[in-house]
């Protein structure tokens, strides 16, 4: 019998209506021979309801206790798929991520999953054609409920599809992948064949259509991933092994992060402690840095890098206990900044991308402050006002 895992987010799962259609499409799969696991969200908006509800009750709340608030939602959809569903007449089993046995580490309101206990999946599954599953939480060593923080629920469907060795479908408010954010760019094409390199890249550089641990997972276990609109015809896109991608093209897509900080520091002093320093304060207060960047010269040094715009005001506390440090130090910050970056496996193979990239952006007249790459991405830093046009640019230069 065919098995897979399904998993449906926050606006398919917006309203009571929203819900029995989806329980009526699990009804047809069934009916055709399948037994499905069910990955749902909180219905749209519950979660951040939840999170108001807990600030206005205290500026300071305790992480396990609004952690243990948040996975009220999910258990609020589980109930209801779960309710409709045995009115439909199909054989359904609701679980929390304790009681499907998703084990995590590390944080509450972040934690990361450190095994399924899959025997509780099994049973469930002999037992029943449906079993619906709270995404987004799980169960530390302590007996403490967590949550998987954001994009939690894509990461439970695509780990419980990696302990059962089964396909995972995730079904959103988008019809796929697209080349770029047609918000942005609207001629933007859909990819309907991307590989897990590509879409973890893109993830990372910015697009927001799946976090970048769930496809490490796919990866990671070789998990077909599928990504598609809610009860919708149209076709979505397929995430898979590179070898599986019937056409490589040397640019697969454009990801734009519109919200950066493009920091640049001059030391004179070459022996200086000053990267020790700054990076030590980063360490301690939990700040990513990225696009890092040196060049050292006899006179002193330079030191580059962007930062997420979120992070701005533990930044400038940072920064004021580096410049006691070294008072000779001279720092250019500049926060109106964008990333934007083109992936492609392609690159691996053919020549002449990064120059085609570079002549594009200088032929419109858009500046680009600092450029880094890996073996399958160039990004680069362009002011923020222009970082629409850089995308436009790109995408129409690899026809995307």
């Amino acid at each position: 019998m065919e098995t897979s895992v399904l998993k449906f987010g926050g606006t398919s799962v917006g309203d009571f209506d929203k819900i029995k259609e989806i329980a009526n499409e699990l009804k047809s799969r069934v009916s055709r021979g399948e037994k499905l696991i069910v990955v749902v969200s909180a219905m749209g908006g519950t979660t951040d309801e939840l999170l108001l509800n807990a600030n206005s009750l205290s500026s300071t709340p305790k992480e396990d206790h609004v952690a243990l608030l948040l996975t009220t939602g999910e258990q609020q959809t589980i109930s209801y798929l779960s309710i409709i569903l045995d009115d439909l007449g199909i054989r359904t089993k609701a679980m929390t991520g304790y009681q499907a046995g998703i084990k995590t580490f590390g944080g509450h309101m972040k934690s990361r999953i450190a095994d399924i206990d899959q025997k509780h999946l099994e049973a469930a599954l002999d037992n029943h054609d449906v079993v619906v599953i709270a995404g987004f939480q799980g169960i530390n060593d302590e007996m403490e409920i967590t949550t998987l923080g954001r994009g939690g629920s894509d990461t439970t469907a695509v780990a419980i599809a990696a302990r059962c060795n089964m396909p995972c479908e995730i079904y959103t408010d988008v019809d796929g992948v697209y080349a770029t954010d047609p918000r942005v760019y609207e001629e933007a094409g859909r990819i309907y064949e991307i590989t897990y390199d590509e879409m973890m890249e893109m993830s990372a550089l910015g697009a927001g259509v799946l976090e970048t641990r769930c496809i490490e997972i796919a990866k990671n276990h070789s998990i077909p991933l599928y990504l598609g609109r809610t009860l919708s015809d149209e076709k979505g896109t397929w995430i898979m092994e590179d070898t599986q991608v019937l056409e490589r093209k040397a640019v697969t897509g454009v990801a734009l992060d519109s919200d950066i900080i493009h920091v640049t520091l001059y030391e004179p002093e070459r022996e200086s402690t000053l990267i020790f320093d700054l990076f030590e304060k980063f360490e301690a207060h939990d700040i990513n840095i990225d696009m890092i960047s040196q060049v050292v010269n006899s006179e002193g040094f330079q030191l580059s890098f962007t930062v997420k715009g979120n992070e701005s005001y533990r930044l400038d506390e940072i920064f004021e206990a580096v410049e006691r440090l070294h008072p000779e130090m001279v720092m250019d910050v500049r926060k109106n900044h964008s990333k934007v970056s083109i992936i492609g496996s392609g690159m691996r193979d053919m020549t002449g991308v990064a120059s085609r990239a570079f002549m594009a952006l200088q032929q419109a007249g858009i500046p680009f402050y600092q450029t880094t790459t890996s073996e399958i991405s160039i990004s680069y830093v362009v002011d923020g006002e222009k970082d629409r046009q850089a995308v436009e640019v790109l995408a129409k230069k690899f026809n995307l």
